[in-house]
């Protein structure tokens, strides 16, 4: 196996040394997904000297959209886009570059070498690929949203809960990911607010029950939300009754969208083994149902969305990507 130190990159041009991506290299390993799954693997990859490439169309990926981070080890508190240029920086250590203008939209694998195009046509190999693309929250496509995500309307209450001490709050969504949102919130806020857009709330009834528990909450059923108002930050939603139309507005001061994931593993077809929800299949080790590729992160079937447990996933994958080459040669 070549052990020559190698990056590739795609479409600019830094001051600092550059090795571009090229078409005619075979390389060892590829990395889809520029999180912190995929830049915690480029940094083991280059550390076992492999020629390594690293496609990323957000580089930091969820975490550059979360204000503040409070359970990421060696931080107290550090806001998601300066934990993402800490990952940039330990990676750039190797003289690594990096993209996040180009996306993968296929991957095909033919014997022992794997095959990622590109949406600008151009296709790369590799010995090895290590999928970390991560997935994106659901949200609800309404005005005021995306204007206002890091500013009151936020995902994850396990990062952002801490921040909403003593306030009105919302959560969309009353399966089990918004319940299991409100037991985390429900013992700081003033106020709760739990919003399901169908007539009955879907949460498992033990969770129901230790809702039950507490006094600050209403769930209101049958409802969707329409609008997310504010400037600077969140300050009411806009409410229609589904059962009469009726339009009603609740001040609030921060907005929970429990709807679920989407894992971004729309460019894979029919190439590996997916669960029901589209996360790829993995076993502890990181393997796919394809022997020389491997994923990481949020859009495998591991549970627990967190930053650290997707940056863990990231190393293994890389060690069992260098095993994988090691005992292949």
């Amino acid at each position: 196996m070549d052990l020559m130190l190698n990056f590739g990159i795609i479409g600019i041009e830094k001051e600092s040394k550059i090795i571009k991506f090229n078409e005619t290299i075979l390389y060892d390993v590829i990395i889809i997904g520029g999180g912190a799954a995929g830049l915690t693997a480029s940094v083991y990859c280059m550390r076992k000297g492999l020629k390594t490439g690293i496609i990323g169309k957000n580089i930091g990926g969820q975490i550059t959209s979360t204000k503040n981070i409070e359970n990421y080890m060696g931080y107290k508190n550090v806001e998601g886009i300066d934990l993402v240029e800490k990952f940039k920086e330990q990676v750039k250590q190797f003289e690594i570059s990096y993209i996040d203008d180009k996306e993968v939209i296929s991957l095909k694998n033919e014997g022992n070498i794997n095959y990622i195009e590109l949406d600008d046509g151009k296709v790369y190999r590799s010995k090895t690929v290590i999928i970390a693309t991560g997935a994106k929250w659901r949200k609800l496509g309404v005005k005021g949203e995306n204007e206002l995500i890091g500013k009151g309307v936020a995902f994850c209450t396990t990062c952002d809960a801490p921040l909403y001490k003593d306030k009105k709050v919302a959560i969309i969504g009353g399966g089990n990911s918004g319940l299991e949102a409100a037991l985390d919130l429900i013992k700081i806020v003033e106020k709760l607010y739990l919003i399901e857009y169908d007539n009955k709330i879907k949460a498992d009834e033990i969770l129901v029950k230790k809702l039950g528990e507490y006094s600050n909450y209403e769930i209101l059923t049958g409802h969707q939300v329409i609008e997310i108002i504010g400037k600077d930050k969140v300050e009411k939603i806009v409410l229609e009754n589904r059962n009469n139309k009726e339009v009603d507005r609740l001040i609030v001061d921060g907005v929970f969208i429990e709807i679920g994931l989407e894992p971004n593993s729309e460019f894979l077809g029919n190439l590996l083994e997916l669960d029901s929800n589209n996360r790829i299949k993995v076993d502890c080790s990181c393997k796919t149902s394809i022997e020389s590729i491997f994923a990481a992160g949020d859009v495998t079937t591991v549970p627990y969305n967190q930053i650290i447990i997707a940056a863990s996933e990231g190393a293994k994958a890389a060690l069992s990507a260098y095993n994988y080459l090691t005992k292949s040669e």
